[in-house]
């Protein structure tokens, strides 16, 4: 399933303090099966963006749609997956991971099916009786990851959802990712910080400017998959990585100028 914004715009009303523009114009597509990664200073958008994409916000202007469908509302064929790991205390991770199933009408056979699939892809053997307060935060990462592919969306759409990982939790999940998606192909935006997570995950990196947010420039990346950590390493990804953090600076210098000048 393709996604498309179409020059959306946002703007938020403060009252007597006026209104902020936070996205401005904004057009991209993600075409059905790939992956792709949005990048750009912080507070320029790029969760808003994705909230509109899943319908959990409304476009001031423009539109969003999903294989020409406008988006009006959050649909099951578009899933979320959020940097705080939004499961349910009271489910086991069995049950998180069967929720979605559970909720289209699949049987008790059928959900324990899926929920024991994606706990083996995610590396959760052993732990499927146990509660989100007795997992570690990789852990309980790992399955927000399984319950947002366990409900088999088209659409993938994902805020910052390793920020709060250290490093090497961080690679795991990173790798993990690929993995399923390698193997299942689902179309997802990915909002991060981290151009290197971008660049190793993505086709292509949008990255946008200062608010208010627009694409400064989408970039294809050109790296042979699948991909591994060695791929960081590689002139390309260097090359890569200095164009994309040359974007990104020029915009905090830009912004930083901006506010001295109010």
């Amino acid at each position: 399933m393709t996604l498309r914004l179409d020059r959306v715009g946002v703007r938020f009303g403060f009252g007597r303090a006026g209104a902020v523009t936070a996205l401005d114009e904004v057009s991209l597509e993600v075409p059905s099966g790939t992956f792709a990664a949005v990048v750009g200073p912080s507070g320029c958008g790029k969760s808003t963006l994705l909230r509109i994409a899943a319908g959990l916000a409304r476009a001031t202007t423009g539109t969003a749609s999903a294989d020409g469908v406008r988006i009006e509302g959050p649909s099951r064929r578009r899933g979320m997956v959020f940097q705080t790991y939004t499961l349910f205390p009271w489910l086991t991770v069995r049950g998180n991971i069967g929720f979605a199933p559970a909720l289209a009408g699949a049987t008790a056979a059928a959900r324990a099916a899926v929920a024991d699939r994606f706990i083996a892809l995610v590396g959760l053997d052993g732990f499927a009786d146990a509660y989100p307060n007795q997992l570690s935060g990789g852990m309980r990462q790992r399955v927000a990851l399984a319950r947002a592919f366990a409900a088999d969306p088209d659409i993938l759409l994902m805020d910052e959802p390793f920020g709060a990982l250290d490093s090497q939790t961080r690679h795991i999940m990173q790798t993990l990712l690929l993995e399923i998606w390698e193997r299942d192909k689902k179309t997802i935006l990915f909002v991060t910080h981290d151009i290197d997570e971008a660049l190793l995950l993505a086709d292509v990196v949008h990255v946008m400017t200062a608010r208010p947010g627009r694409i400064k420039r989408s970039i294809q990346v050109a790296l042979a998959r699948p991909r591994t950590l060695d791929s960081l390493t590689t002139p390309a990804f260097m090359a890569l990585k200095r164009e994309v953090l040359g974007l990104i600076r020029d915009e905090a210098l830009e912004a930083a100028g901006a506010t001295r000048g109010e």
